[in-house]
């Protein structure tokens, strides 16, 4: 979701719902897999390459992601792996998807996401969405 602070999003609700989050980032602090760090800086470069996005916007976008109140899940994945896999085979996601569902899961704590399969999958087992209408 955040990268929808740097790339628009088509329907107006998703816009809405990434600028809820950002304005939310002040109040509380949030929850992100280590990987997030890793999908962000290659959806960047991806959008580089493609020579959508200058590099020193990107350096901008990954300067004020850092200003804001992320806290990185630091329990060794090698600990979740077996409950992450479970979660990917038994909603049909990828682990990269499963990891943030057990993430939220585990900490009891709100999905924020676009992806309507992991939302779907959220909401099966029980976890929250984040400003979810």
């Amino acid at each position: 979701m955040a990268l929808a602070w740097l790339f628009e999003r088509q329907n107006p609700s998703d816009r809405e719902r990434a600028n809820r989050l950002l304005a939310a980032c002040g109040e509380a602090s949030w929850w992100i897999p280590g990987l997030w760090h890793l999908q962000v800086s290659n959806a960047l470069l991806v959008a580089e390459r493609r020579s959508l996005l200058p590099q020193a916007d990107s350096d901008r976008f990954l300067a004020r992601l850092s200003s804001l109140p992320f806290l990185t899940d630091s329990d060794p994945v090698a600990e979740r792996r077996f409950r992450i896999l479970a979660l990917a085979r038994s909603h049909g996601l990828s682990s990269y998807d499963a990891t943030y569902l057990e993430l939220a899961q585990r900490l009891g704590a709100a999905l924020a996401s676009f992806d309507r399969h992991l939302n779907r999958a959220a909401a099966a087992i029980g976890v929250a969405l984040f400003a979810d209408p």
